[in-house]
């Protein structure tokens, strides 16, 4: 899954996409490079992220969904408007870090009969890195997915994914256990699993040399690897080119 953030805000990558010409050539370039689908957002959920209104996100992401109509898109949104327009203008299914809890999305996701991806998260954006804590972080994770899974499957969604949240509302030992974790994960909840790390600053925690996100590609790659050896059926990334030769590579060792 390619990362494509319309925001001039987003940890990595806000700034980059803001143009609708550049936002499609990058859109473009990562379906080459072999992205099996891209998630494209408009509102940036990095710890301290301020909110954008519906209307601003709506005008961010569905000139580009429609622009690149055709190719596999998931719109990464917690508004239930937002994602009704995006699936109007042609995706496929809703990445959603805040799990539909929204008032309103299980009801959207429901009338667009979305696939829909699940985030475990604790907090919200601007809050959520301020001392998170757990007295099991991975039983605690794997409970709430599982909730939230059969809340979903009962309002009717038929394809639901699940994400453990690497870094919302988690310390780097929090992260650590949960990619650890995985193989559990996967079973206990029964779904198929979406991994993203991509250049987050865990990374950095384990090597400070990466302080800056545009040093973090290797820890970036360490981590989907570890996660598709977790069991994670796809990996949320910024650098699409050098994850899937890196997913070729192991494939073809552990051939």
């Amino acid at each position: 899954m390619g990362v494509l953030n319309l925001t001039p805000d987003s940890f990595y990558d806000g700034g980059r996409y803001v143009r609708l010409e550049r936002a499609i050539e990058a859109g473009r370039a990562m379906l080459e490079a072999g992205a099996d689908m891209l998630d494209v957002g408009g509102e940036s959920t990095r710890p301290g992220a301020a909110p954008v209104s519906e209307r601003d996100e709506i005008a961010r992401v569905v000139p580009v969904i429609e622009a690149l109509h055709g190719a596999p898109i998931s719109i990464d949104t917690m508004k239930p408007a937002v994602a009704r327009a995006a699936f109007a203008a042609g995706a496929i299914l809703w990445n959603d870090v805040g799990a539909l809890e929204a008032p309103g999305a299980l009801q959207a996701a429901a009338e667009l009969k979305a696939p829909v991806a699940l985030m475990h998260k604790r907090g919200e954006p601007r809050t959520m890195q301020e001392n998170p804590t757990y007295t099991d972080v991975v039983g605690e994770v794997i409970a709430y997915l599982k909730a939230r899974a059969e809340t979903c499957e009962r309002a009717g969604l038929k394809e639901i994914w699940v994400d453990p949240g690497i870094g919302f509302g988690k310390t780097l030992q929090h992260n650590l256990a949960l990619i650890r974790a995985l193989p559990r994960i996967a079973a206990e909840t029964g779904r198929p699993l979406l991994f993203g790390a991509s250049r987050k600053s865990s990374i950095a925690r384990l090597d400070p040399a990466a302080a800056l996100p545009r040093d973090r590609l290797g820890g970036s790659i360490a981590f989907a690897l570890a996660a598709a050896e977790g069991g994670a059926r796809m990996v949320r990334v910024h650098d699409v080119r050098e994850t899937v030769q890196a997913l070729r590579v192991w494939r073809a060792l552990k051939a």
